[in-house]
């Protein structure tokens, strides 16, 4: 099997949450959560064997209900969160939770009969992250290369940052920040920065992209109409502080510097329905992953507005001082974007794209009908970015 060919693991429910197990950095690991409303709900712990290009697979029952996002904790790789709808006196609410997978995890090929399947063990559940008085959650944000200690839930038109304590058990709300304005006001997603001492955090609802500062949990700057339909994702650039790109239901990717929100640096149209995922690699900026409801999942090389606009490391105030000590830059044209690949594996909307966590050259994206690729950059884009 050629190194760029991809493989296909197939879920057998429906399924729209998918993280990179993030604190593992030597496995190759992803956590996939699935959405029935028939049969108990699974998160499926995916390893993917480099070596032999097979999956290895983990079955753990998370009976709480069907699974709208999930979280994996940065510095203990048996912590996630999970966001999941459950019904109660016959309404449907979504709720948040702490969970610990079993240490003892046997993972097992995909290929062969597999007992976990048959019994698998079940997600302990370490705490609940849900105050009713706050609404209901849409998503977890871990802190960025934190301890592990805390978290964000945004629920409803409510942001709630979260000190997790007693080895997890305990979840206290330390602050809070709440969406003000007419209507029924309701954050979609968001994303915690990892830059600014990890002060900030951005989330999106309706069609706005909104940050904030942790410390006073005030407003910094809002970007009213970034998208002309609902934004569905965000994400940091790791390595420019001021970057940020965004996605939404006008089939559209922007770019954004913070510092001038009035419009966004570059505007991807490639896809042909909404995007519901975008994706900064963590260590080559200028590899960025979107994921549509067009079933197709595009790689694209934003090499211009990347930290390596020249083909090497260039920081943010160099690239915004005075042009005169950069003649010779002046005179270098940056290389240009452009679409790296586009993957056509999936036949359903594809709601999630994550890059592993140990390998920068490898990502995963799940489509709604369960179905998980794993692919890889094309070779000779990984040679010209390292050589």
């Amino acid at each position: 099997m050629e190194d760029d060919a991809p493989v296909i693991y197939g879920l057998e429910f429906q399924a729209r949450a998918l993280t990179a197990q993030t604190a593992e950095t030597d496995a190759i690991r992803f956590l996939v959560g699935t959405q029935s409303l028939k049969f108990e709900n699974q998160i499926h712990v995916i390893e993917f064997d480099d070596e032999n290009n097979i999956i290895n697979k983990n079955v753990l029952l998370h009976q709480a209900g069907e699974i709208w996002h999930i979280g994996a904790s940065p510095a203990d790789k048996a912590v996630l969160t999970t966001c999941y709808n459950k019904t109660s006196d016959s309404r449907v609410v979504s709720c948040a939770a702490v969970w610990r997978m079993p240490c003892d995890l046997e993972t097992e090929s995909h290929e062969s009969p597999d007992d976990s399947a048959h019994n698998p063990q079940a997600l302990e559940l370490l705490c609940h992250l849900d105050d009713s008085t706050y609404g209901n959650a849409a998503c977890v944000l871990w802190e960025p290369m934190g301890d592990g200690k805390r978290v964000i839930s945004l629920a409803d038109n409510h942001a709630l940052l979260w000190d997790l304590q007693e080895s997890f058990t305990q979840a206290k709300v330390s602050s809070t920040a709440t969406l003000e304005g007419k209507g029924q006001l309701k954050f979609t997603s968001g994303k915690w920065s990892p830059h600014h001492n990890s002060s900030q955090f951005a989330t999106a609802n309706e069609t706005a992209i909104r940050a904030w500062d942790l410390r006073t949990m005030s407003q910094i700057y809002c970007i009213e109409n970034a998208h002309g339909q609902l934004v569905r994702d965000l994400d940091f650039n790791p390595n420019r502080q001021y970057y940020l790109a965004s996605c939404g239901d006008d089939c559209k990717v922007k770019f954004w510097d913070v510092r001038n929100v009035q419009e966004p640096v570059k505007t991807l149209e490639d896809h042909s329905h909404w995007v519901w995922s975008v994706r900064y690699n963590h260590s080559h900026d200028q590899l960025v992953l979107t994921a549509s409801s067009d079933s197709r999942l595009i790689l694209s090389n934003m090499v211009s507005i990347s930290s390596e606009p020249f083909g090497h490391l260039v920081d943010d105030d160099e690239l915004s001082e005075g042009e005169d000590n950069h003649q010779e830059e002046k005179n270098k044209e940056p290389l240009k974007d452009s679409v790296v690949s586009t993957y056509e594996e999936h036949e359903d909307s594809v709601y999630a794209a994550e890059w592993s966590s140990a390998d920068p050259w490898l990502f995963a994206s799940l489509s709604y009908d369960g179905r998980l690729v794993i692919n890889r950059v094309p070779r000779a884009l990984k040679y010209r970015i390292l050589l």
